[in-house]
């Protein structure tokens, strides 16, 4: 389950620098180009698709290698999102308190009595990955039990079991730990709120006021054609298999409904990728006061390693912060999954404006003998960041 590490981007909490743009005569698409064609070679991708803009203008979109053989990849092709959902989730949240439905610091022993600390634990908490619950995504029965069978739909009370088997990691809000735990619970919570499945919610006040076309909803493995097919080799390790063995299998329809709220399991495509950067990012659906709860760097030298959570527990830095759903990376705010052979990222620069939306799928040769592999979307957003917005380039590890 190596390469399911939808946290992805705990190389920030390390040393920082900040990219220069690439010097030349190149115009914006063909830097961009170049950054793609450079990083799907040396980062051995199969497919990458791209989308870029500034504003209301489209600086490019364009697909780059193959879905299956044989099969060009396309601009058009759908793929999984997966914390991407997290948005939207942390919109509709804030959006039901613009409404006065509930309010941040609201403890949520009103929806969930019988949690650990629910007399403690606020949504905001479960927003902000300040809890303290485990995440049942990192317990190993849990990882022998999704590699064994990758298919399997998971069920909110098989999460949730597996979750709570262990003692809570710190108490509320004294610490900070990536848990797809919170998020789950939340999605819970929210539909009790709006009174309705959260996929309902989630389409009737978010997706589809942001106007988006091409994400939905699904608990099974199905998406929609056109499909942008995945491969993986993380399970060798679950298989046993030799570092000389090669291994290399289709992810593509593999259950994801594991990693997010039940309703959140999502698809979608590089347009409404970006749409979502921009829109998000610019708070088009939330009050002044909610939108700056979401995106302000509010923990920055916030939280501690400890041994009962490592590496999800860390010290936010400049260089990754979490908000409410969204991360932040210096002056952008993204999002960055990493689940099942996907890696996407979508990433907004209010000062610039600018979007950048990347999708890719890897060759055989991105996993190491253990299976792992890195999140190379992150990569060639904060290339791409760094041509679009020298004096904010988004921060990259030494």
């Amino acid at each position: 389950m190596r390469g399911l590490r939808v946290l992805g981007v705990g190389m920030l909490a390390a040393g920082l620098l900040f990219p220069t743009a690439a010097a030349g005569a190149e115009s914006k698409p063909e830097a961009i180009d170049r950054i793609v064609r450079e990083a799907k070679r040396d980062e051995h991708l199969r497919a990458v698709i791209v989308r870029v803009t500034r504003g209301d203008k489209v600086v490019t979109t364009r697909a780059y290698g193959t879905s299956l053989d044989g099969i060009r990849a396309t601009k058009r092709m759908r793929f999984r999102n997966g914390a991407v959902a997290f948005a939207y989730v942390s919109t509709l949240l804030l959006k039901y308190v613009d409404q006065g439905k509930v309010s941040l610091d609201d403890t949520i022993d009103e929806w969930l009595p019988d949690l650990p600390n629910a007399d403690r634990v606020t949504l905001k908490m479960l927003a902000n990955q300040t809890t303290g619950y485990p995440d049942y995504e990192r317990d190993p029965a849990f990882e022998l039990a999704f590699e064994k069978d990758p298919f399997h739909e998971w069920t909110y009370k098989e999460r949730l079991k597996i979750a709570f088997s262990k003692p809570v990691l710190f108490e509320p809000g004294t610490n900070w730990s990536y848990s797809h735990t919170n998020f789950m619970l939340l999605g819970r919570i929210l539909a009790k709120v709006g009174r309705a499945p959260l996929a309902t919610l989630l389409k009737r006040e978010v997706l589809t006021p942001l106007g988006l076309k091409a994400t939905v909803a699904n608990q099974t493995s199905e998406i929609p054609a056109p499909v942008l097919h995945a491969f993986s080799s993380e399970r060798r390790g679950y298989l046993d298999l030799p570092a000389t063995t090669q291994f290399y299998e289709e992810s593509t329809h593999w259950s994801m409904a594991w990693g997010t709220p039940v309703g959140a399991t999502q698809t979608t495509d590089i347009f409404d990728l970006a749409r979502s950067a921009r829109l998000i990012g610019t708070g088009k659906l939330l009050s002044k006061k909610s939108y700056r709860a979401m995106t302000k760097s509010r923990l920055i030298g916030f939280g501690q390693r400890e041994d009962n959570c490592t590496p999800s527990c860390f010290t936010q830095s400049v260089g990754y912060n979490y908000g409410l759903g969204i991360v932040r990376s210096g002056e952008w705010m993204l999002q960055n999954p990493l689940l099942g052979g996907y890696a996407a990222t979508m990433a907004y620069l209010p000062k610039k404006d600018v979007a950048i939306a990347v999708a890719v799928t890897f060759d055989q040769k991105a996993f190491d003998a253990d299976g792992n592999y890195p999140n190379a979307s992150d990569g060639i957003f904060r290339e791409i960041g760094a041509l679009m917005a020298p004096k904010d380039a988004p921060p990259v590890r030494r």
